[in-house]
């Protein structure tokens, strides 16, 4: 069985099953007396523990919606990035309104779409695919609810000089967000130190009333640093561990963290334990949900309550 035709079968067995099993009765009755119907997806590696389709299919219950959230896990299915085009062709078939697009896809995704939102465009990095009048269309709401989820958490901090780690696709969206919240200084840290440089470079023409440059020092950009916002893989249950030696953090630093699974990272206790303010990815994850629905649906979720039954299901046993 080829690739395409793998997908295709496991993604429509779980889409059955869903539909019989997990998708509310009053679920198919609108509040405008109306059935709406839609079936998405999450497309990652290692996305077994997301709580993206329980936010989405709750809310879409509130909503009055018949609403099937999927996962397409490329490690369970013994895949890699290479699989795009078949994952995404196998969702167009099959009725998909749209997918979620989440580490290592975010990037590799874009030559795969006929259109991008201009935060999509200007970032280099979808997390959210729009199927609509046959056309893929790329958007990102990684930045938004990153923004939005900072402003709540740590509204009063300051965003003076501050430090990232990880430029890759959600890097791109959250220093985005930080300088579009008025981040004078922002130093950016990556493995690959050449990505760092031209995700800096980028973001200096477009934010030029700031600084952003490709840090050389960690330890001495985080000596100086009011924040430091942590953007890698580094932290997630399968991938667990610090970002960075933990006697670089000090506790003049505010520390924020992208990894919502789990919800307090070896980061966020480091830094908690010298009395840092933190910022868990949680909310991070609630309200880039909210508006990825939004682009699906065109209908308003309700971002409070998404984000008190995130809160519910971060209390459920594992």
């Amino acid at each position: 069985m080829n690739v395409q035709a793998n997908v295709q079968a496991n993604v429509q067995a779980n889409v059955q099953a869903g539909t019989r099993a997990n998708v509310p009765a009053n679920a198919l009755v609108s509040s405008q007396a109306t059935p709406y119907s839609y079936l998405v997806g999450l497309i990652g590696s290692g996305i077994g523990g997301s709580l993206t389709p329980a936010m989405h299919e709750e809310e879409g219950s509130k909503l009055g919606l018949h609403y099937v959230y999927r996962r397409i896990d490329i490690e369970a299915l013994k895949l890699d990035v290479a699989a795009l085009p078949d994952l995404l062709l196998a969702a167009e078939r099959m009725g998909f309104n749209g997918l979620n697009i989440t580490y290592p896809c975010k990037q590799a995704v874009i030559p795969l779409l006929d259109e991008l939102s201009d935060d999509a465009r200007a970032l280099g990095a979808v997390n959210t695919v729009l199927f609509k009048d046959g056309k893929r269309i790329g958007h990102n709401t990684d930045w938004s609810g990153f923004a939005r989820a900072f402003q709540r958490g740590l509204p009063d901090v300051s965003l003076e000089r501050v430090v990232q780690l990880g430029a890759g696709g959600a890097g791109a969206a959250v220093a985005h967000a930080a300088l579009n919240m008025g981040a004078q200084s922002l130093t950016l840290f990556d493995v690959d130190a050449a990505r760092a440089a031209s995700l800096a470079d980028e973001l200096q023409k477009r934010f030029p009333s700031s600084t952003v440059s490709a840090g050389t020092s960690l330890a001495e950009s985080l000596a100086a640093a009011n924040g430091l916002i942590h953007a890698t893989p580094t932290g997630m249950a399968k991938l667990p561990g610090l970002p960075l030696p933990v006697e670089l953090l000090h506790r003049d630093l505010w520390v924020a963290d992208i990894v919502y699974f789990p919800i307090r990272t070896a980061l966020l206790q480091a830094a908690e334990a010298l009395g840092c303010r933190t910022l868990s990815g949680g909310g991070m994850a609630v309200y880039q949900a909210v508006d990825a629905m939004r682009i699906f649906t065109g209908l308003e979720p309700d971002a409070e309550r998404v984000y008190s039954h995130f809160q519910s299901l971060l209390q459920r046993p594992a």
